[in-house]
């Protein structure tokens, strides 16, 4: 907790000096084309010409304008901030929401979620390696953790300078809430899709039921849908859906938390949607 400590403090530090100096993007992608064409015309055989490279589509989703003041509040006083973000009327607390919907989240979404201190060495360090090859943002390594702070204050855009405050925020959040309490969040304030937002709008949106009255289908089928909520909502395409809930399913057999043969039972069991 000490290292947690010190290594939050150092990263506050530079993102105060970066964000002071009107930084917004830690190694840009021309930067990384850069080097890559000075590669190729190394490597590249005499009387041959390098590959050219590309130029990425302009990402239209850029982030909040907000001042480095807001950004520091942000963190220092993040449970403040939290509290304007979320939206209490509809909020259900973790011992009302069904454990197998718990556990499939974690299953599929960050099965190491309650060994790590809010970022994944091990998928950062994949993902580092392919967004290096490709000069840009192409694969992430997001934990629940991170994903709360990503759906609570920033964008989708897809930065190096967002990534960092978003490590920053998500080791913020592991010094001051319960990994319950992030998952807790977390459930509240997902997308599921077909304008559901949080667990309860989903569960009854969905199946017409309570966030604790999901059975293992039903919370398979919804843990499968922030991967993709566009694409897996079973109002969009039911087929893709179900594909998606096999997925789920697979993973939480596969990480202890149910067996093969419950697993294969649950997807073969109808699942009613409310209309």
């Amino acid at each position: 907790m000490k290292f947690l400590r010190f290594l939050f403090f150092l990263c506050l530090i530079f993102l105060v000096c970066f964000f002071y100096t009107g930084g917004t993007e830690l190694l840009d992608t021309q930067s990384f084309n850069n080097v890559k064409n000075q590669l190729a015309l190394i490597l590249t055989p005499s009387g041959q010409q390098p590959p050219t490279e590309t130029t990425p589509q302009k990402i239209e989703n850029v982030s909040p304008q907000i001042s480095t003041f807001d950004r520091i509040s942000r963190v220092l006083f993040l449970k403040r901030a939290v509290n304007r973000a979320i939206n209490k009327k509809d909020y259900i607390p973790l011992d009302q929401i069904a454990t197998p919907l718990q556990e499939a989240i974690i299953a599929v979404e960050d099965n190491r979620f309650y060994s790590h201190h809010g970022f994944d060495m091990e998928g950062i360090m994949r993902a580092t390696l392919v967004n290096l090859q490709y000069g840009q943002i192409e694969e992430g390594a997001s934990t629940i953790t991170q994903q709360l702070v990503k759906n609570l204050f920033l964008s989708h855009e897809r930065s190096f300078g967002r990534k960092a405050e978003e490590l920053l925020l998500a080791i913020d959040m592991e010094l001051n809430y319960s990994k319950d309490e992030i998952l807790e969040l977390y459930l509240n304030t997902i997308y599921f899709g077909s304008d559901y937002y949080g667990i309860s709008e989903a569960s009854a949106g969905y199946f017409d039921k309570k966030p604790d009255e999901l059975s293992l289908p039903e919370a398979a089928m919804l843990a499968g849908l922030p991967n993709a909520p566009s694409l897996y909502s079973p109002y969009v395409n039911f087929l893709m859906a179900k594909k998606r809930q096999f997925v789920v399913l697979d993973a939480m057999a596969r990480t202890g938390y149910i067996s093969d043969l419950i697993a294969e039972n649950a997807k073969i069991k109808p699942v009613y949607l409310a209309h």
